[in-house]
């Protein structure tokens, strides 16, 4: 009975080592290659070139030739050159470059700050309008009046002259001048009791 079942299990294992090695292999799919050739650019743009100065590492793009009126659209680095088109009506340190990825793909430099190549004759462009602003700030008037203390006029206080300061002065009242003078009187006394001591100095010896 036992030889019965490992004959069995040995024929199963046998069947199987068989069967496996006997089912094909699934053939790889091959994807279309490109026949064609992918174009290079190998060339360079040819006319007026800017490109930021040796002595700085970025300067900014604005929308227009001005820092004050126009926003800041970007930077422009060290080691790029872009082309030139054209320099700003009324201002010529202004640069109009191309500046791709901004609305009209251009921008403006101020020319201090770059170097122009390729050309130095750059044709003179009418300045973009200046942008104005979305919406006009506005203080609400309850707000204001929560927050603004309101002045209430008032009357100004009158003026009352001060008096007059009055200044006291003082006489001296002479002395009436009298007949005898004191200091001979006060001699006449002195000599009268100098006069009686000698008496009494005399009397007594």
């Amino acid at each position: 009975m036992f030889v019965r079942k490992f004959a069995f299990l040995l024929l199963l294992a046998v069947a199987g080592i068989i069967l496996a090695f006997s089912v094909p292999e699934p053939a790889p799919v091959l994807a279309q290659q490109p026949t064609g050739s992918i174009p290079t650019v190998t060339g360079t743009p040819s006319g007026p070139m800017v490109s930021v100065d040796i002595s700085l590492q970025q300067i900014d793009v604005y929308a227009g030739p001005s820092s004050f009126n126009y926003p800041r659209i970007g930077v422009l680095l060290s080691g790029i050159k872009v082309p030139a088109l054209g320099r700003a009506r009324g201002d010529n340190d202004w640069i109009m470059i191309r500046y791709e990825g901004v609305p009209g793909s251009v921008g403006w430099v101020y020319g201090l700050y770059v170097s122009l190549t390729g050309g130095s004759n750059l044709p003179v462009v009418d300045i973009p309008p200046t942008p104005t602003p979305a919406s006009t700030p506005t203080i609400n008037p309850i707000l204001a009046a929560t927050f603004i203390p309101s002045s209430v006029a008032t009357h100004l206080p009158t003026y009352t002259p001060v008096e007059p300061l009055a200044i006291p002065t003082f006489v001296d009242k002479a002395q009436p001048p009298s007949r005898i003078p004191v200091g001979l009187l006060i001699f006449g006394f002195a000599f009268i009791g100098a006069l009686g001591a000698i008496i009494s100095f005399l009397r007594g010896r």
